[in-house]
C-alpha cells in the first residue's frame, strides 16, 4: 500500500501517504463503508458539530494491513470495525465522547485506509461479508442499544424503514418482540412483513398511526417506540407509548424542534436519548448477531467513486436498509 485515498465531507477526493501505525495503532485497509443520514448532514454543513475538511462517514469495516507497537488486541489479517465514538469504551455516556465520533468531530473512514486506536475497534462476526459488516458500527449499535431491555412479548413501535430501523426489525424479532413498523409505503410494508413484522401501518393513508398503534394494541400501547422521525412525529410516538413504557429518541429527520403535550408524558413514560453505543454494546451485539447468524439487510452498494451517487440515494429515501459503498 503506497498511498491512501481519501473522501473529504465536499466530496473531494485525495491522496495521502500511508500513516505508520503508532503505539497501540492499527492500521486498516477499509473494504466497505455503509452511510447513515448523518453523513448528508455534515456533507451539507448542517450538521452540528464537525470539522470543515473532516474525511466522511463513521462506518467500515477492513483487514487489519499493520499494528504498532504495544498492540495486543489485533493482529495482521483480522477483520475489524471501527466504534462511532472512538473514545467510548463501555459504561454511561459522557460528554467528552463526543469528541471522537468518527466522520463529524474526528476525521472519519471514507477512504481506503485509516489508523486506529486499538480501543476503538472491534472483531466483526465471521459470516458477514465486508458490505454487511460496514453496516454495523452506527445503524446496528443504535438499535441494539435502544432494544436492551426489551423481553419476550414486549410491543416495539419502529418508525421507517431505514438502516436503524430494519436493525431494530431483526433485534426486536430476535429478542421475541412483537414489532409494529411504519412507513409512507406499502412496498416497504411488504418487505418488513417478509423479514418478520407482525403489524405494518401505512402513515401516509393512516395519518393517525397513533391511534392505529393503540387499536392494535387492545389500547395498550407500545412498550418501546423507536423514534427515528423527529419533529412531527415525537409527539405521536410519546402518544402510542403505553403507561410506563418508553420512547426511544434516535433520529432527527424531520427536524429537532417541536412542541410536545407534557401532560402525555406523566403516566411514567420514559424520554431516552439513544446516542449510537460503546465498544462494549458493539461486542455484545456482534456476539449476538454471529450466534443467530443474522445478516444485515443492504439495499445497494456503489464503487468508492460514486460517493456522491451513493450520498443522493440516501437523500432520496427510497433505501429500504442499508446503503453501502465497497
Amino acid at each position: 500500500m503506497d498511498s491512501l485515498t481519501v473522501v473529504r465531507r465536499t466530496l473531494d477526493y485525495e491522496t495521502l501517504p500511508v500513516p505508520e501505525p503508532g503505539h497501540g495503532e492499527v492500521l486498516v485497509a477499509i473494504k466497505a463503508v455503509s452511510l447513515n443520514y448523518r453523513d448528508l448532514l455534515v456533507a451539507g454543513g448542517k450538521y452540528p458539530h464537525f470539522a470543515s475538511d473532516v474525511v466522511l462517514a463513521s462506518d467500515a469495516a477492513g483487514e487489519v494491513a499493520a499494528v504498532g507497537a504495544g498492540v495486543t488486541r489485533f493482529a495482521v489479517g483480522d477483520r475489524v470495525a471501527g466504534n462511532f465514538f472512538q473514545g467510548w469504551f463501555d459504561g454511561d455516556y459522557r460528554r467528552e465522547y463526543g469528541r471522537t465520533s468518527l466522520g463529524g468531530a474526528i476525521h472519519g473512514v471514507l477512504a481506503t485506509a485509516r489508523v486506529f486506536d486499538q480501543r476503538g475497534l472491534v472483531r466483526v462476526p465471521d459470516h458477514l461479508s465486508w458490505e454487511e459488516a460496514a453496516t454495523l458500527p452506527c445503524a446496528a449499535v443504535t438499535a441494539w442499544h435502544a432494544l436492551s431491555s426489551t423481553k419476550p412479548g414486549d410491543t416495539i413501535l419502529i418508525l421507517g424503514t431505514g438502516g436503524v430501523a430494519i436493525f431494530g426489525l431483526q433485534f426486536a424479532k430476535l429478542r421475541g418482540a412483537r414489532v409494529i413498523i411504519t412507513s409512507s409505503s406499502d412496498e416497504k410494508l411488504s418487505k418488513a412483513r417478509a423479514l418478520g413484522a407482525d403489524d405494518t401501518i401505512n402513515y401516509r393513508t393512516t395519518p393517525d398511526w397513533e391511534a392505529e398503534v393503540l387499536r392494535l394494541t387492545d389500547g395498550r400501547g407500545a412498550d418501546n417506540v423507536l423514534e427515528l422521525g423527529g419533529a412531527g412525529t415525537l409527539g405521536k410516538s410519546i402518544a402510542s407509548v403505553r403507561p410506563g413504557g418508553q420512547v426511544s429518541v434516535i433520529g432527527v429527520v424531520t427536524g429537532t424542534t417541536e412542541t410536545i403535550n407534557i401532560a402525555a408524558i406523566l403516566p411514567n413514560v420514559r424520554l431516552q436519548g439513544i446516542y449510537v453505543g460503546s465498544v462494549a454494546m458493539f461486542e455484545e451485539m456482534n456476539r449476538a448477531i454471529a450466534l443467530h447468524q443474522l445478516r444485515p439487510v443492504i439495499d445497494s452498494v456503489f464503487g468508492f467513486d460514486r460517493a456522491a451517487d451513493a450520498l443522493a440515494h440516501l437523500e432520496s429515501a427510497q433505501h429500504f436498509g442499508k446503503v453501502v459503498i465497497a
